[in-house]
Protein backbone atom coordinates (compact mmCIF):
# COMPACT_ATOMS: atom_id res chain seq x y z
CA UNK A 1 0.00 0.00 0.00
CA UNK A 2 2.80 2.40 0.94
CA UNK A 3 4.59 1.72 -2.36
CA UNK A 4 1.39 2.43 -4.31
CA UNK A 5 0.87 5.76 -2.55
CA UNK A 6 4.52 6.69 -3.08
CA UNK A 7 4.20 5.84 -6.80
CA UNK A 8 1.03 7.92 -7.12
CA UNK A 9 2.65 10.86 -5.30
CA UNK A 10 5.78 10.72 -7.50
CA UNK A 11 3.66 10.50 -10.66
CA UNK A 12 1.53 13.44 -9.54
CA UNK A 13 4.68 15.52 -8.88
CA UNK A 14 6.00 14.80 -12.38
CA UNK A 15 2.64 15.68 -13.99
CA UNK A 16 2.33 18.93 -11.98
CA UNK A 17 5.92 19.91 -12.75
CA UNK A 18 5.40 19.21 -16.47
CA UNK A 19 2.20 21.27 -16.52
CA UNK A 20 3.94 24.17 -14.77
CA UNK A 21 6.51 24.21 -17.56
CA UNK A 22 4.39 23.37 -20.62
CA UNK A 23 1.26 25.46 -20.01
CA UNK A 24 2.98 28.88 -19.76
CA UNK A 25 5.07 28.10 -22.85
CA UNK A 26 1.97 27.00 -24.79
CA UNK A 27 -0.24 29.93 -23.80
CA UNK A 28 2.25 32.81 -23.66
CA UNK A 29 5.26 32.02 -25.85
CA UNK A 30 4.70 29.46 -28.62
CA UNK A 31 1.55 27.91 -30.04
CA UNK A 32 1.00 25.12 -32.55
CA UNK A 33 -1.13 25.84 -35.61
CA UNK A 34 -2.36 23.54 -38.37
CA UNK A 35 -3.00 24.98 -41.83
CA UNK A 36 -6.49 24.33 -43.15
CA UNK A 37 -7.37 25.18 -46.73
CA UNK A 38 -5.56 26.40 -49.84
CA UNK A 39 -5.18 30.14 -49.20
CA UNK A 40 -1.40 29.95 -48.64
CA UNK A 41 -0.55 27.41 -51.40
CA UNK A 42 2.13 26.64 -52.50
CA UNK A 43 4.14 27.98 -49.55
CA UNK A 44 1.94 26.45 -46.84
CA UNK A 45 -0.43 23.62 -47.68
CA UNK A 46 -3.40 21.99 -46.01
CA UNK A 47 -2.14 19.91 -43.08
CA UNK A 48 1.15 21.73 -42.48
CA UNK A 49 1.87 21.90 -38.76
CA UNK A 50 3.44 25.22 -37.72
CA UNK A 51 4.85 26.84 -34.59
CA UNK A 52 3.68 30.40 -33.93
CA UNK A 53 5.77 32.86 -31.89
CA UNK A 54 3.32 34.73 -29.65
CA UNK A 55 5.82 36.92 -27.78
CA UNK A 56 7.75 38.83 -30.48
CA UNK A 57 4.90 41.20 -31.27
CA UNK A 58 4.79 42.34 -27.65
CA UNK A 59 8.16 44.00 -28.32
CA UNK A 60 8.13 44.58 -32.10
CA UNK A 61 5.51 45.31 -34.73
CA UNK A 62 4.72 42.94 -37.60
CA UNK A 63 6.80 43.55 -40.71
CA UNK A 64 5.89 43.26 -44.36
CA UNK A 65 6.27 39.72 -45.66
CA UNK A 66 5.88 37.96 -42.31
CA UNK A 67 3.39 35.12 -42.20
CA UNK A 68 1.06 35.56 -39.24
CA UNK A 69 -1.75 33.76 -37.49
CA UNK A 70 -4.63 35.88 -36.26
CA UNK A 71 -8.23 35.88 -35.09
CA UNK A 72 -10.53 36.38 -38.07
CA UNK A 73 -12.06 39.87 -37.58
CA UNK A 74 -15.58 38.75 -38.50
CA UNK A 75 -15.49 35.68 -36.20
CA UNK A 76 -12.71 35.80 -33.55
CA UNK A 77 -13.24 32.11 -32.73
CA UNK A 78 -11.62 31.26 -36.10
CA UNK A 79 -7.87 31.41 -36.74
CA UNK A 80 -6.46 32.47 -40.13
CA UNK A 81 -2.96 32.44 -41.61
CA UNK A 82 -1.92 35.16 -44.10
CA UNK A 83 1.07 37.26 -45.13
CA UNK A 84 1.46 40.88 -43.95
CA UNK A 85 1.44 43.16 -46.99
CA UNK A 86 0.42 46.64 -45.79
CA UNK A 87 1.53 48.33 -42.56
CA UNK A 88 -0.20 51.05 -40.51
CA UNK A 89 -0.27 54.42 -42.27
CA UNK A 90 0.49 53.03 -45.73
CA UNK A 91 -1.53 53.26 -48.92
CA UNK A 92 -2.17 49.85 -50.49
CA UNK A 93 -3.33 49.55 -54.10
CA UNK A 94 -4.30 46.21 -55.64
CA UNK A 95 -4.78 46.37 -59.39
CA UNK A 96 -5.26 43.18 -61.45
CA UNK A 97 -2.33 41.20 -60.14
CA UNK A 98 -0.11 44.02 -58.95
CA UNK A 99 0.20 45.19 -55.34
CA UNK A 100 1.58 48.67 -54.84
CA UNK A 101 2.60 50.10 -51.45
CA UNK A 102 3.11 53.85 -51.22
CA UNK A 103 3.47 54.02 -55.02
CA UNK A 104 6.09 51.23 -55.22
CA UNK A 105 5.17 47.89 -56.79
CA UNK A 106 5.76 44.94 -54.47
CA UNK A 107 8.00 42.21 -55.92
CA UNK A 108 6.41 38.97 -54.70
CA UNK A 109 8.67 36.20 -56.00
CA UNK A 110 7.15 33.68 -53.56
CA UNK A 111 3.83 33.68 -55.47
CA UNK A 112 2.89 30.97 -57.96
CA UNK A 113 0.14 32.53 -60.10
CA UNK A 114 -0.42 35.23 -62.68
CA UNK A 115 -3.52 37.25 -61.75
CA UNK A 116 -4.83 38.70 -58.49
CA UNK A 117 -8.57 39.19 -58.81
CA UNK A 118 -10.03 42.51 -57.76
CA UNK A 119 -8.95 46.11 -57.52
CA UNK A 120 -8.82 48.32 -54.47
CA UNK A 121 -7.16 51.41 -53.03
CA UNK A 122 -6.91 51.64 -49.25
CA UNK A 123 -5.20 53.90 -46.70
CA UNK A 124 -4.41 52.04 -43.48
CA UNK A 125 -4.89 53.76 -40.12
CA UNK A 126 -2.83 53.23 -36.96
CA UNK A 127 -3.12 49.65 -35.73
CA UNK A 128 -4.41 48.34 -39.08
CA UNK A 129 -2.72 45.79 -41.34
CA UNK A 130 -3.47 44.58 -44.85
CA UNK A 131 -2.97 40.82 -45.21
CA UNK A 132 -3.16 38.54 -48.25
CA UNK A 133 -2.99 34.81 -48.81
CA UNK A 134 -0.24 33.52 -51.09
CA UNK A 135 -2.84 31.77 -53.25
CA UNK A 136 -4.59 35.02 -54.15
CA UNK A 137 -7.32 33.60 -56.42
CA UNK A 138 -8.49 31.26 -53.59
CA UNK A 139 -7.87 33.39 -50.51
CA UNK A 140 -10.32 35.11 -48.19
CA UNK A 141 -8.22 38.03 -47.01
CA UNK A 142 -8.17 41.83 -46.58
CA UNK A 143 -9.50 42.27 -50.12
CA UNK A 144 -12.74 40.59 -49.06
CA UNK A 145 -13.24 41.37 -45.36
CA UNK A 146 -11.16 44.51 -44.82
CA UNK A 147 -8.22 45.46 -42.66
CA UNK A 148 -6.81 43.37 -39.82
CA UNK A 149 -6.82 45.14 -36.44
CA UNK A 150 -3.51 44.77 -34.58
CA UNK A 151 -5.27 43.34 -31.51
CA UNK A 152 -6.38 40.30 -33.55
CA UNK A 153 -2.80 39.22 -34.30
CA UNK A 154 -1.75 36.12 -32.35
CA UNK A 155 1.82 35.83 -33.62
CA UNK A 156 4.16 35.10 -36.47
CA UNK A 157 4.91 31.71 -37.94
CA UNK A 158 8.50 30.74 -37.14
CA UNK A 159 8.75 27.00 -37.93
CA UNK A 160 7.08 24.42 -40.12
CA UNK A 161 7.49 21.13 -38.26
CA UNK A 162 5.26 18.83 -40.27
CA UNK A 163 5.44 17.24 -42.72
CA UNK A 164 8.91 16.34 -41.52
CA UNK A 165 10.33 16.51 -45.06
CA UNK A 166 9.41 20.21 -45.10
CA UNK A 167 10.78 20.99 -41.60
CA UNK A 168 12.24 24.50 -41.78
CA UNK A 169 12.44 27.90 -40.20
CA UNK A 170 9.97 30.26 -41.91
CA UNK A 171 11.76 33.27 -43.37
CA UNK A 172 10.19 36.50 -44.62
CA UNK A 173 10.97 37.63 -48.16
CA UNK A 174 13.18 40.65 -48.71
CA UNK A 175 11.27 43.32 -50.63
Amino acid sequence: MKNSLLFIWETAKVVIFALLIVLPIRYFLFQPFMVRGMSMDPNFVDGDYLIVDQISYRFNNPERGEVIVFKYPKDPSKRYIKRVIGLPGEEVVVNSGDVTIEGKMLAEDYLDFEVTPGNMDLLLSDGEYFVLGDNRPSSSDSRKWGVLPEENIIGKVIFRISPFTAFARVESPAY
